[in-house]
């Protein structure tokens, strides 16, 4: 299996559907890494939902290098006293508290709840992390107050599959409103290859002699904001197969030396992954940073023939 999938009812994570014979892509995850404060100082905080044939499953987990300090949660149809509980972490020899109540969620198509549901993670007396539309109910079970400060979405990953046509929602904007954003491309050899990205409707992006262009970026705005949109369709021409997933990234407020470095080293499509992931967000931990940021989200598509 490549690393860009994740594994999923593994250890801190939900089970992954074995492809090693060729098979299609049914495993689906998005990840999302929220900025927060715990114990005065700031924290990387990774939500991981994950759905496959075994059922939907929840990975949290702080930025500290003890193990202890990740918490996962199966949910599989038939362990129904799972989907709602509570479980303890230790950071930095304290404890933090993550609590869920699933009992009650609807899905829509992707590994994520829509509604009825929350996570709720709580540190000395404060809830630093809600999730979900069940707060009434999730600031009745943990009897706590609201964090001071509101946590930030610095980053998103989805893992998708489809043949042409790739659609997710994002907001790139604290204030800014949720948008569409569909990728197609087309590379069946009937007709020259070529790349689509639209925003709401409207053709943001496309890329003509996709042979030769398979690796590129592209500045666009949306709700007035500059929004990078990389793409790596190498795999889907020229290594077909198991291995054969494109990556896409909207990145904003990102140092244009950043854009070089992924531009120049991208050999492969995991590079893109590992320069986005929250060992790159480190920085703003460690300088104790804590206020607006940039935003990037990742998709991984893995194509159906």
């Amino acid at each position: 299996m490549p690393d860009a999938l994740p594994s999923c009812f593994g250890e801190y994570g939900v089970q992954a559907v074995d492809t090693s014979s060729g098979s299609k892509m049914s495993q689906n995850s998005v990840s999302c890494i929220y900025q927060t404060k715990l114990f005065g100082r700031c924290r990387l905080i990774n939500v991981t939902w994950c759905k496959s044939l075994m059922g939907h499953g929840l990975s949290v987990s702080v930025d500290d290098p003890s193990p202890n300090s990740k918490c996962r949660v199966d949910m599989k149809p038939w362990f129904f006293w799972k989907l709602q509980g509570s479980k303890s972490i230790n950071v930095d020899g304290q404890r933090v508290d993550v609590y869920w109540d699933m009992a009650s969620a609807k899905y829509s198509h992707g590994p994520e709840p829509q509604d009825s549901f929350y996570v709720a993670i709580v540190s000395e007396g404060e809830l630093v992390l809600l999730l979900g539309d069940m707060a009434k109910e999730a600031y009745k079970r943990t009897q706590t107050k609201p964090v001071s400060l509101d946590p930030t979405l610095l980053s998103r990953k989805e893992h998708m599959s489809g043949k042409k046509y790739y659609t997710t929602k994002a907001q790139f904007g604290e204030k800014g409103k949720i948008h569409d954003i569909m990728i197609e491309c087309h590379t069946d050899g009937t007709r020259e290859p070529r790349l689509y990205v639209r925003i709401d409707r409207q053709l943001m992006v496309h890329v003509k002699r996709l042979v030769w262009k398979f690796r590129g970026n592209q500045t666009i705005r949306v709700d007035g904001i500059a929004v990078e949109v990389f793409w790596d369709v190498y795999n889907w021409l020229f290594n077909p197969g198991i291995h054969g997933n494109a990556v896409f990234m909207f990145q904003t407020c990102l140092p244009s030396e950043d854009h070089k470095v992924w531009l120049r080293d991208a050999t492969d499509c995991s590079s893109l992954m590992h320069w986005s992931s929250a060992d790159k967000k480190q920085s703003t931990v460690e300088n104790e940073a804590y206020g607006p940021a940039g935003f990037s989200l990742s998709l991984y598509a893995w194509k159906i023939e």
